[in-house]
């Protein structure tokens, strides 16, 4: 499946603007992840994009990731695509092996909760967002509650990387791409 392909997919499958955008976010991520590792770019932004897309239809546990893994099976997806997306489901137990699997992992909630730090500025903008500025909302625990931090940190480990690099790739990877985001 192409880029264009997967975002047909995912537009078909999810209505909603702040989901598809979080999946621009972390496609985004894959591909700059992809470059700096000499992988298959676009694999890897496929895998970014369609990482979620099935969420609006199947919200829950264990639904999400098993029915779209269905329907990517069914439409002929590469099979390292179908895994990694099943990998970064906790339910699935599925072991993150590949460095797609352990990638895509690492930048879900990263991808998102910089998107959180960025709606908090005045200008509601990636610009004025550093990895200071996120170091520093992590610790704040009230600040989007629901990103557990503690797969932010664990991404960067299994990326075998320090968390300040990690943020940064990711961060760069989402300012690359700003308007996409609406940020």
């Amino acid at each position: 499946m192409n880029r264009s392909e997967a975002l047909e997919l995912l537009h078909e499958y999810t209505a909603g603007d702040s989901l598809r955008k979080h999946a621009y976010a972390v496609a985004a991520a894959m591909r700059a992840y992809a470059c700096r590792h000499g992988e298959d770019e676009e694999l890897w932004e496929v895998t970014g994009l369609l990482h979620d897309f099935d969420y609006e239809r199947y919200p829950n546990a264990p639904d999400h990731t098993r029915k779209g893994a269905e329907i990517l099976r069914q439409r002929g997806v590469d099979e390292r695509i179908v895994r990694a997306i099943l990998s970064h489901a906790e339910w699935n137990e599925i072991p993150r092996a590949s460095l797609l699997e352990k990638s895509l992992f690492a930048v879900d909630e990263l991808a998102g909760f910089i998107t959180a730090v960025a709606y908090v500025r005045p200008s509601r903008s990636l610009a004025e967002v550093d990895v200071r500025a996120v170091r520093k909302k992590m610790k704040d625990k009230a600040f989007a509650r629901a990103v557990r931090r503690e797969d932010i940190v664990d991404g960067a480990a299994l990326l075998e990387m320090e968390l300040d690099a990690h943020i940064a790739v990711v961060l760069e990877a989402m300012q690359a791409k700003h308007e996409e985001l609406g940020l």
